[in-house]
């Protein structure tokens, strides 16, 4: 079993209602809880970086946004003034430890480029570095719903694999993913490999109270970080413990949902295929290729099994591959533009479209 001199680095998304009481009031003393851990597992030399939800919620509580604001405009407004107090809430809990703790806001489309996503990745490697926990959450001020990460599990998962973690830990106000519903007794799935990691058939879709996801969001975000080589666990934020009790004794002795992880892939690989929502476009492929592509062997995708481009895109640009089915099997990085491409349609002897080191299969 790792213990916490193995896993140097470990992300812990913190959900609005580990956060806030079921009034919507700021509960400190779950915070207070979370700090604590994080910063006995800081004391010990891991590495942690924190994506917290909550600053919506505690805005509503400080501020009441009248009838005369849209929904949008509401959010703004909350997530403006309740990110403040939340952070203050933070800064003050952390000082009493010694540590020193630092605000990073992002939106999806700051992410949207390699460069930018390098550039970000940067910051957090030097705060850490330099001995500061690394705070982060969506800026919902200046986000709007187009263009928002579905929530914070998703820029969790983002993080995770931007930051090569060892594990990402989701902490909500449920144990994990239950095999039905918990109150007619269904069980807790408490191990979930490579080979099982669809979890529709057992995942409610509604989201929780005070933030926007749910845990078909948590478990589909899990199921790709873990694909990609890290260890992900759901657990209760609540429970007493949960964030040592999974680090430094495992996921196994702690009451959760512990995915498993397969084999690591590339960093630019982590970033594609998190980028998926950035698509410019779709190349449509023949049965053959779809076939050779999802085999052992790694291949790139080369024009002569196109049989179809939509969209208008340039080199650099991330793509969606189409099987004759209709549905996606992956995401990739143009090699070049839609222009030229459509050019090399089923030709032989073309250079790739998407050369296999910036191709991501789903």
């Amino acid at each position: 079993m790792e213990t916490a001199k193995q896993k140097r680095r470990i992300v812990i998304k913190i959900g609005s209602n580990v956060l806030a009481r079921p009034d919507g009031l700021p509960d400190l003393v779950s915070m207070a809880s979370i700090v604590d851990q994080t910063a006995s597992l800081h004391k010990d030399g891991v590495e942690v970086i924190l994506v917290s939800s909550g600053a919506v919620a505690y805005g509503r509580k400080e501020i009441e946004a009248g009838e005369h604001l849209d929904q949008v405009s509401a959010r703004q407004l909350y997530a403006a003034v309740g990110q403040a107090k939340l952070l203050q809430n933070y800064y003050s809990l952390f000082r009493n430890y010694g540590i020193t703790c630092g605000q990073v806001l992002t939106t999806k489309e700051s992410l949207s480029t390699r460069s930018h996503y390098l550039n970000q990745r940067n910051c957090l490697h030097t705060m850490l570095q330099c001995g500061v926990i690394p705070i982060i959450n969506e800026n919902d001020a200046i986000s709007v719903t187009e263009l928002m990460f579905t929530d914070n599990d998703e820029l969790s998962g983002l993080i995770a694999t931007m930051m090569n973690a060892d594990m990402l830990l989701i902490l909500s106000n449920v144990d994990g993913i239950y095999a039905g519903n918990p109150k007619e007794g269904a069980p807790l799935i408490e191990c979930v490999d490579s080979d099982n990691r669809d979890m529709s058939d057992y995942v409610s879709t509604g989201s929780s109270s005070f933030g926007r996801g749910g845990m078909l969001t948590k478990s589909r975000i899990a199921s790709k970080v873990a694909d990609e080589g890290a260890d992900v666990v759901i657990a209760n934020g609540r429970t007493p413990g949960i964030i040592t009790g999974a680090i430094l004794k495992g996921p196994d002795k702690i009451r959760c949902t512990h995915f498993i992880p397969s084999h690591k892939i590339s960093g630019v690989k982590k970033w594609i295929a998190h980028s998926e929502d950035f698509a410019k476009g779709e190349i449509h492929i023949d049965a053959g290729t779809s076939e050779a592509l999802q085999a052992s062997k790694a291949v790139s995708l080369l024009p002569v099994g196109v049989t179809g481009i939509t969209g208008n895109f340039e080199a650099g640009d991330i793509v969606r591959i189409i099987d004759p089915d209709g549905r996606q099997i992956g995401v990739g990085k143009a090699m070049y533009g839609s222009a030229a491409a459509l050019k090399t349609i089923g030709r032989k002897g073309q250079r790739p479209i998407i050369h296999y080191d910036y191709l991501y299969l789903d």
